[in-house]
């Protein structure tokens, strides 16, 4: 069967990290990498432009819930991001009122220096919230909160694809 499991896997070093360090977004492109099997190996050539959002703190995340259904002989991956970037100003406003209307797409770049693609298949939907909290010690800032679905975990940039990458921000 062509879903068998081919692989196992040992019981890896307790040296990870969670969290994420790095938000790049692009404008919606159809097919944005070229993937197999969890690993992206290239960039489509239309995309040509990408945004570098820095981000710190342990407020930001992507968990990734997939999902079979033996019923309808299906499996779906939802996606949900969340990403605190800190300190209002009008020029971030416009941007994100812009990522609201748009189907942005997204690399997230983990502190384990992972790069997932995310959002890939329809693009994220996102729901902004700005919050200049009620203390002064509270935030001032936006929380973003990313939702997008596809049919497999998110794929994993390889070392090259993530230079080539890099290269368009």
């Amino acid at each position: 069967m062509a879903c068998d499991i081919t692989a196992g896997r040992v019981r890896p070093c307790k040296q990870s990290l969670g969290g994420l360090g790095k938000l790049f977004l692009f404008n919606y492109v159809e097919n944005p990498f070229t993937y197999a099997n969890g690993i992206a190996t290239a960039i489509n050539p239309d995309l040509t432009e990408v945004f570098e959002y820095e981000i710190e703190g342990d407020g930001n995340n992507v968990s990734e819930s997939f999902v079979s259904d033996r019923n309808a002989g299906t499996s779906l991956n939802t996606q949900t991001s969340t990403i605190v970037l800190k300190k209002i100003d009008a020029t971030t406003s416009a941007q994100l009122n812009l990522l609201t209307y748009g189907f942005p797409m997204a690399v997230v770049k983990d502190r384990n220096g992972i790069y997932h693609a995310i959002g890939i298949d329809d693009g994220i939907d996102f729901t902004v919230v700005q919050s200049t909290g009620g203390a002064k010690g509270e935030l001032n800032g936006y929380t973003l909160t990313g939702v997008s679905t596809t049919g497999s975990l998110s794929p994993k940039l390889d070392s090259s694809t993530v230079t080539a990458f890099l290269a368009l921000v």
